[in-house]
């Protein structure tokens, strides 16, 4: 692949491919060939988003599960 193919791939963000990037990275379980594949074709600064989101949403998710319990 020429250069400018790599980078045009880095330029398209993928939504569904961080969060499950991000997801898998949550858990601590993920091919190899898969983590390869998300270092090539996901930047630094899409994951660190990507993992903000993620902790944001778990966070809210569990505070919601402690209040329904809790109510």
């Amino acid at each position: 692949m020429t250069n400018n193919n790599i980078e045009q791939k880095k330029k398209k963000i993928d939504i569904w491919k961080i969060a499950k990037a991000v997801m898998f990275a949550f858990m601590g379980i993920r091919k190899k060939s898969d983590l390869e594949s998300d270092a090539e074709s996901l930047t630094p600064a899409q994951v660190i988003i990507g993992g903000i989101i993620g902790a944001i949403l778990f966070v809210l998710c569990v505070m919601l599960v402690v209040r329904l319990v809790v109510s």
